[in-house]
């Protein structure tokens, strides 16, 4: 069936199909932001089963219920393309995760560099960003949302290339697509803190990395990572 984007979308916990609690969030959203009530229709996915036609049947103060009887889009497999970044201050942070959810990553991976300046994160609050943003784009998937861990820690578990913007490692690279096309997958792309990779850090990644030049300009790490994001997906549209 094709994507109706028109319908109202919410990411559920329940297994579908069958019946669906609504907590107060969802509810609030329904009734008071839509002006929906029982009867009315939107589409409930949970990550594993589909995308399903959901029926409200009642929406009270605090809680609700919906049935969920009709696919209307089948599972698909979740992306393979980690995202690892040296985390940013909130507002910027809320923006690169809906981003990179949108832009087909489908793992978000906190990493602790030398120069990062923020070590915390609120990872509720990630999820919460990535969920919103499947909800809006139609995605069927909600990326994993790991826990901070050291650059070295994360070098040591991924197996793949890393895509990285680096003009030290460029080369004589003047295709970015082509350059990260040929590079295969798995593929993680890595974004550092504004203050840049430390020299020991660049040395642990340099032999997997795939440098490529995002030109002369100087960007934030947000922008970064939405630029390196469109040019995998321009590399591996289905990743």
């Amino acid at each position: 069936m094709s994507q109706d984007f028109t319908a109202v979308r919410l990411f559920v916990c329940a297994d579908l199909p069958g019946p669906i609690a609504l907590d107060a969030a969802q509810v609030n959203y329904l009734r008071n932001a839509l002006r929906l009530g029982p009867g009315a229709t939107f589409l409930a996915f949970n990550g594993r089963d589909g995308e399903w036609r959901a029926t409200i049947a009642e929406l009270r103060k605090g809680a609700g219920t919906a049935n969920a009887e009709e696919r209307t889009r089948p599972q698909t497999a979740p992306p393979t393309l980690a995202y690892a970044f040296a985390p940013l201050k909130q507002a910027r942070l809320d923006y690169m995760v809906q981003k990179a959810t949108e832009m087909g990553a489908g793992r978000l991976v906190p990493v602790l560099t030398q120069h990062g300046q923020v070590r915390r994160i609120n990872r509720d609050r990630m999820r919460a960003n990535a969920v919103e943003a499947c909800e809006q784009c139609g995605i069927l998937s909600v990326p994993a949302v790991e826990d901070p861990v050291p650059l070295a820690t994360f070098m040591g578990t991924w197996e793949g290339k890393l895509v990285v913007a680096d003009e030290a490692l460029v080369g004589t690279a003047i295709d970015p697509v082509a350059t990260i096309r040929a590079a295969g997958t798995p593929l993680a792309v890595l974004v550092g803190p504004e203050g840049g990779f430390s020299q020991d850090e660049r040395e642990r990644f340099s032999k997997r990395a795939v440098g490529v030049s995002l030109g002369p300009r100087i960007l934030r790490a947000d922008t970064a990572a939405v630029a390196l994001l469109a040019l995998v997906e321009a590399a591996f549209p289905t990743t």
